[in-house]
């Protein structure tokens, strides 16, 4: 096959904790397009950093950004701010790649979460959906692809990409389990599905080059399992005040379901903010006053599989998001305390 074929195909950047982690074998459940855990809040307002680029690629990325936004509760903001979520650099030597979603704030302010070496079709679209969460379709559990394994391995172990076995393992011929997705059927038509040659594929027939929202692209993005235009949002996070003797009842009643809560802080100080009962949870805390900047995460800190997250907090406001560990098919009855230490 041509190498400039080769040279546009996306890869994911994962953080160094995730590079060659182990995906779970894929049962026969069709779900998959969202690894777990990287989804942002529902109603996330995304600030963009260009770090160079011309006018043209600029409004190219802007234009396409937008096509996730108009079906998703998410807002992109185009302003340059020092503190922007996603930083985009047009590195032409680099590709086209971007972290996914919440891992995008392990990344250092200063260095780029997304590049647009190339802005073929809707290469832009494509490394957005990443960025708010999407992995690759072809790792889709649903399967779809049938790969033909000698000759992709030959063939990404030459330029541009000179990746080992083990990386075009990880990378694309590797699926995740449905336990560690969200999503929906494969999708053939999806813009996350990039290009593959016939001679990647043992039918003989390889995947073409979508470079618009599918139908599922658009339902999946707007749907429960990611930012519902009617689901809760910070501004409608439940409050939670710091000290009450009583501690809040709440439960995760359907799979998937994330609880968002809001407390302020008024005096400077640690602070503790747990949760009790049976059900096997996961937390997230955000803020001072960005429902985007995380500044911990915990599983089972807390008593029996209850996370706990410990932290010395300044005066602002904060944003507690749970989920069941299982989210697949977990649900349960909790109860949330937020605190002083």
């Amino acid at each position: 096959m041509a190498r400039d074929q080769v040279a546009r195909t996306c890869f994911e950047r994962v953080l160094p904790r995730d590079v060659m982690r182990y995906m779970r074998p894929s049962s026969n459940r069709e779900r998959a397009i969202m690894p777990i855990g990287k989804r942002w809040m529902n109603g996330s307002v995304l600030h963009v950093r260009f770090l160079g680029g011309n006018q043209q690629q600029r409004a190219t990325a802007r234009e396409q950004a937008q096509w996730w936004t108009e079906h998703a509760n998410l807002t992109f903001v185009f302003d340059d701010a020092p503190t922007a979520e996603i930083r985009i650099a047009f590195d032409e030597h680099n590709g086209a790649w971007s972290y996914l979603g919440t891992d995008i704030l392990q990344i250092p302010p200063d260095e780029p979460t997304m590049n647009l070496g190339f802005l073929d079709g809707g290469t832009a679209g494509h490394e957005f959906g990443h960025a708010i969460g999407l992995a690759h379709e072809h790792q889709n559990p649903a399967g779809g692809i049938e790969w033909n394994e000698p000759v992709v391995i030959a063939d990404l172990a030459g330029p541009p990409n000179f990746w080992d076995e083990a990386k075009v393992r990880h990378n694309v011929l590797e699926k995740y389990s449905h336990d560690q997705v969200r999503g929906t059927q494969f999708d053939g038509e999806s813009i996350m599905l990039y290009f593959f040659p016939g001679s990647w594929v043992r039918s003989g027939v390889g995947t073409e080059a979508n470079e618009v929202l599918s139908a599922m692209d658009k339902a999946f993005i707007g749907g429960a399992l990611a930012y519902p235009k009617e689901g809760p949002t910070p501004s409608e996070a439940t409050v939670l005040t710091v000290g009450a003797r009583k501690r809040t009842a709440a439960s995760i009643g359907a799979p998937g379901e994330e609880d968002l809560f809001q407390f302020t802080v008024d005096e400077p100080g640690r602070h503790v903010v747990d949760t009790r009962g049976s059900s096997d949870l996961v937390m997230k805390l955000f803020g001072p006053g960005s429902a985007t900047a995380l500044i911990a995460e915990d599983d089972d800190s807390g008593y029996g599989l209850n996370p706990r997250v410990t932290a010395d907090l300044v005066e602002g406001q904060y944003w507690v998001q749970v989920r069941h560990y299982n989210q697949a098919e977990g649900t349960g009855t909790y109860s949330i305390r937020a605190r002083r230490a």
